[in-house]
């Protein structure tokens, strides 16, 4: 019998601050059912963005928190929102659909309809078409979502089976192929997929004349999906096969083309020209035809068949130009997630014990597992460095030679140490490489010569937890009794010493 623990939820929402947000969380506050656990808003805008606000509103009803996402994408979010709770599931939900009013309710009974081997529900998405017109490519476009497998605009997985394959692939930088690689490993683990019975709408967002050319970069993250899955992973995941044989064709034909008018104008030779000419029939017959199909079922109004014949032509070079970019961008990619090749970590209150301000290499006292934590990771092959931030320089309490003589005590007691990179800044210097700023995270891995995402940071506060997920690696907080409630809160791995931070970080990849 199912209890109302094995029924609690909580949401995450990743967001990129569209005002849709807002609907969407008085939606949920609004539907009628048992209430989430709590909502988890991911901001993942780019760069020094003002803190997004929520609706004090919507908060008698659950409590909502919001964590930056620096701008990683959907998967990346989705990952930081889902490993911060601890509902036995996961609700995920885009910032742009539109809840039913009975959308909790009918969430729960889905989730009670699931067996004790699955692993997910999906809910059934319906893409509001209009009326009085036919649609527009755009809007058949979004409206795929409707048959679309295990579609994270309305997805919900249980925390065990996250866990059990890591969650979200974050190499997956955009919307696409994100939830398919998920289903597909969650499946592969031995785990079923289901669909509800719930309904959200997933309004056509407003686009652009070139969205349909911008979502050419789909075609990378192919390349990612059959470096992962294999050459019939568009059978396993259940999407269609698209047109890229069609837009190969289309680029050759045109650079067969291109090649032998340079030739003719250079050599006069008839047999170029021969070439030329068909090679750009051919072309023209290609784009052409796919500009047909793409405009045939569309409204025919003279703007939208302007957008098609001038994406028509472009699309083919660039959804080629992406995919191979994918390949050769994805050649050597393995099992998600990537091994821990370096960890850097925090110096005072994570090493050693903080003294602030420390001039005096005499009161340097390792914390208590630092040597057999850094011996593990030496052990295994790993890189190790520090991340300092050493603001009593900026502020004049401290010289650069304070602050190496301490240096050196450290790497005397527990090193060797593979890089050292401190900032001396104060804070109101505003400068990129004070952590929780990643500047300095960034520095170690091109330093140590491994990619950010195969790095993990250990501190024990949360800027160290903010600087790695700004870069994008991996962290792991190392609470002391100066660390904050919420900073433990919103950590998403917490350890309870160094040594256990380290077996978590190996673990990952065993």
């Amino acid at each position: 019998m199912t209890s109302d623990a094995d029924l609690q939820y909580a949401v995450v929402v990743p967001t990129v601050g569209r005002a849709s947000l807002h609907r969407l969380l008085d939606g949920l506050a609004r539907a009628t059912g048992p209430a989430p656990v709590e909502v988890v808003v991911v901001d993942d805008r780019a760069g020094d963005v003002e803190p997004l606000a929520v609706d004090p509103a919507v908060t008698p009803a659950f409590p909502v928190r919001v964590l930056r996402g620096h701008g990683h994408g959907p998967a990346a979010a989705r990952n930081l929102g889902w490993r911060v709770t601890s509902a036995r599931w996961v609700a995920f939900l885009d910032d742009d659909v539109e809840l039913a009013a009975t959308w909790r309710a009918d969430l729960v009974t889905d989730l009670a309809a699931c067996p004790a081997g699955a692993a997910a529900t999906q809910g059934r998405l319906k893409v509001p078409l209009p009326g009085g017109r036919r649609p527009t490519d755009w809007e058949r476009s979004t409206s795929a979502l409707e048959q679309a497998r295990w579609a994270t605009a309305d997805m919900a997985y249980r925390r065990e089976a996250l866990v059990a394959v890591h969650g979200f692939d974050e190499r997956f930088p955009r919307a696409y192929r994100e939830d398919a690689d998920l289903a597909l490993r969650v499946r592969d683990a031995g785990w079923t997929l289901h669909v509800g019975a719930r309904t959200t709408r997933h309004p056509v967002r407003d686009a652009d004349d070139l969205v349909s050319l911008r979502v050419q970069r789909g075609n990378a993250d192919d390349a990612l999906m059959r470096r992962l899955h294999g050459p019939r992973w568009r059978e396993r995941a259940g999407t269609g096969h698209g047109r890229l044989p069609w837009h190969v064709a289309t680029v050759a034909a045109g650079a067969v083309a291109v090649t032998a008018f340079a030739t003719a104008a250079v050599t006069r030779s008839p047999r170029a020209r021969g070439v030329a000419a068909a090679a750009t029939a051919l072309w023209c017959g290609l784009t052409g035809d796919f500009a047909r199909l793409r405009i045939a079922p569309g409204p025919r109004d003279a703007a939208e068949m302007r957008r098609m014949l001038v994406t028509s032509v472009a699309i083919p070079v660039a959804a080629v130009g992406h995919r191979v970019l994918g390949h050769w961008r994805h050649r050597n990619a393995g099992p998600w997630p990537p091994p821990v090749r370096a960890v850097l970590f925090d110096r005072d209150g994570t090493l050693v014990h903080d003294v602030p301000y420390n001039a005096d290499p005499g009161l340097v006292r390792p914390v208590d597992g630092a040597f057999d934590a850094l011996n593990l990771l030496r052990a295994r092959g790993v890189r190790i460095g520090v991340v300092s931030n050493q603001s009593g320089v900026g502020r004049g309490l401290l010289s650069c030679r304070d602050v190496a003589a301490v240096n050196d005590r450290v790497t005397a007691m527990l090193g060797p140490f593979d890089t050292w990179q401190v900032c001396a800044h104060a804070p109101e210097q505003g400068c990129a490489c004070r952590k929780p700023r990643p500047g300095m995270v960034h520095a170690a891995a091109r330093t140590l010569g491994v990619d950010v995402r195969e790095c993990a940071v250990v501190g024990d506060i949360g800027a160290d937890v903010e600087a790695a997920r700004g870069a994008g690696a991996r962290s792991v907080l190392v609470p002391t009794p100066q660390t904050r409630a919420t900073e433990v809160r919103d950590a998403p791995c917490v350890a309870a010493d160094l040594v256990d931070a380290v077996r978590i970080l190996l673990g990952a990849q065993s």
